[in-house]
């Protein structure tokens, strides 16, 4: 008797129990009979409903022990524990780069390939990732979402922001490894150390 003797008509792919194909199938069909009395979404599986809803429901039954953080989702709890383990399963063919996650490793293989699906609608400028595109983008619309807490001054992106608040809080987390000096910004701290390899000679 086969392992797998439910086959899909659509595109062949064989399941070892009937529900297992009536589930796949609805990839297909477009069929989404699971959904959400909150907000309407629709799902395939009852179980991405279950997930779902602990969006609305703040639930996070899944917790880390080792730092104790919570998850709606078992599956962010196993990607997380990847940070105290160490691991990196999914490793790149080309250089061997490993990464904990497997869109981690999907966006920097654009490096070798060169790919950039992530278009602007206004310049046609590419990106390889999609984050790059959504703050490119408010070079466009002007908007700026990150604001100071402080002083109330906004940022387009969530970076420029992070730099800005240590005017305020005097944190300086780039030290330089010859002299000790420290800088708010790590372009300054590269700036500086230019003076003691002679790259660029200038007085402190």
């Amino acid at each position: 008797m086969r392992e797998h003797p439910y086959l899909c008509e659509v595109c062949n792919k064989a399941f070892s129990k009937k529900r297992y194909l009536i589930t796949h199938q609805r990839i297909h069909s477009g069929e989404r009979p699971y959904s959400c009395g909150e907000c309407n979404k629709a799902f395939i599986q009852p179980n991405h409903l279950i997930s779902h809803q602990r969006i609305h429901s703040g639930e996070r039954p899944y917790n880390c022990n080792v730092c104790n953080k919570a998850f709606s989702v078992k599956s962010s709890l196993i990607i997380h524990q990847r940070i105290h383990s160490g691991e990196r399963p999914y490793s790149c063919a080309v250089c061997n780069k490993a990464f904990s996650q497997p869109s981690h490793l999907i966006s920097h293989q654009r490096i070798h390939s060169g790919e950039r699906p992530y278009t602007c609608a206004v310049c046609n400028k590419g990106f390889s990732e999609q984050g790059n595109l959504i703050s490119h983008q408010r070079i466009h619309s002007g908007e700026r979402p990150y604001s100071c807490g402080v002083c109330n001054k906004s940022f387009s992106q969530h970076s420029q922001l992070i730099s800005h608040q240590r005017i305020h809080s005097g944190e300086r987390p780039y030290t330089c490894n010859v002299c000790n000096k420290a800088f708010s910004v790590k372009g300054s701290l590269i700036y500086h150390q230019r003076i003691h390899s002679g790259e660029r000679p200038c007085s402190c």
